[in-house]
């Protein structure tokens, strides 16, 4: 064991979390939760849904035989809805390849959807203590700077260092310890602004520290401008709650999501209406009133989106409604478990803030 992982490992038993929810009853399958969802997640986020998930789903075949609806309602909230529809996929080919035993092997579970080699390495890890270095956002921080290791980490060959420091500072013994150890440093000491360097057990020969240079560490994402898209959102709503929502495609913005109908930005509201089956003929404020919001922006990573919400409000269900299965009439806390996209919590939301009649 090198001299960083025994003073990591020395801070970690006086300091270290050890009472976090997925840190109790632990194995390969409660860790897998944990690690994707704490994927781009604080861990205050995470700790009410691990909670209510494993209330729902305590086992991978609970996951397994659900609907995938159901599935991505528990996940509303956590955004990157990606994770939870790969969650599921996973749970199946669990069941259907390893028994519905959770794989504890590096190459198994890379080989599984949504698992990349530095979540593999934290489930085989933590669940088997299996030696498998990892190298999350937490860790990378760390790294470049005891190591100085200049440049983005996400460009491969600064990605190809990192790995190679933590692979060398693995240890073969406590490897479970060790790798909740050097998160956790990342996590409360090593942050991204105003890291404690004071109390961090490796300061004595972080390079970066020594050199006054820990705010270069590491390297920032070359900054690029993002795109903007715009769209418009009909919120077609009964006047008591309930609206028009539309399931997204698997693939894509909102894959597998239900959220109000999202079209082209220059769509007519009559285009809409008839769409569904509504006579356009009767907007007016006799017939359906219609109420255009102001624009609000839904970033994603690589795009913004400026939303023109559409209230329209109807006397009766759509007709078309009854003949599609990705189209349903919502109302917000029903029992009805559907995943929604954040802009469609937010328009579903908001309709309670004023009436259009």
């Amino acid at each position: 064991m090198d001299w960083f992982a025994e003073r990591l490992l020395t801070w970690y038993d006086q300091h270290g979390r050890k009472h976090l929810p997925w840190q109790q009853d632990v194995n390969a399958y409660r860790v897998w939760i944990s690690e994707i969802m704490l994927q781009q997640t604080q861990v205050t986020t995470v700790i009410p849904y691990f909670e209510k998930f494993m209330a729902r789903y305590p086992e991978v075949r609970d996951l397994a035989e659900a609907e995938l609806d159901e599935v991505l309602h528990h996940w509303t909230g956590l955004g990157y809805y990606a994770r939870g529809r790969n969650l599921h996929k996973t749970a199946q080919r669990v069941m259907a390849e390893h028994d519905g035993e959770m794989p504890t092997s590096v190459e198994a579970l890379e080989a599984l959807p949504g698992i990349g080699r530095s979540t593999a390495g934290a489930i085989a890890a933590i669940a088997a203590d299996v030696r498998a270095p990892i190298l999350d956002g937490n860790v990378k921080r760390v790294l470049a700077r005891f190591h100085t290791v200049a440049g983005y980490p996400g460009e491969s060959a600064v990605a190809k260092t990192l790995w190679a420091q933590a692979d060398t500072h693995t240890p073969e013994q406590r490897v479970a310890d060790y790798t909740q150890a050097i998160m956790d440093l990342g996590a409360t000491l090593c942050v991204r602004s105003r890291p404690d360097c004071s109390t961090c057990p490796v300061a004595e020969r972080c390079a970066a520290l020594a050199a006054d240079e820990i705010a270069l560490y590491p390297g920032k994402k070359p900054k690029k401008e993002k795109p903007t898209r715009k769209a418009r959102i009909f919120v077609a709503h009964d006047g008591n709650g309930t609206c028009l929502v539309e399931q997204r495609p698997a693939e894509g913005i909102w894959g597998s999501l239900w959220t109000p109908p999202e079209r082209p930005a220059d769509t007519a509201v009559e285009t809409f209406l008839t769409e569904f089956g509504l006579p356009a003929e009767q907007i007016s404020t006799e017939g359906y009133p219609v109420h255009i919001a102001p624009v609000f922006r839904h970033t994603f990573t690589h795009f913004h989106l400026d939303i023109e919400p559409v209230y329209i409000e109807v006397t009766e269900p759509p007709r078309e409604v009854r003949e599609r299965d990705d189209v349903r009439w919502y109302t917000q806390g029903s029992n009805e478990p559907l995943g929604l996209s954040a802009p469609a919590v937010k328009l579903i939301a908001s309709l309670s803030e004023f009436s259009l009649t």
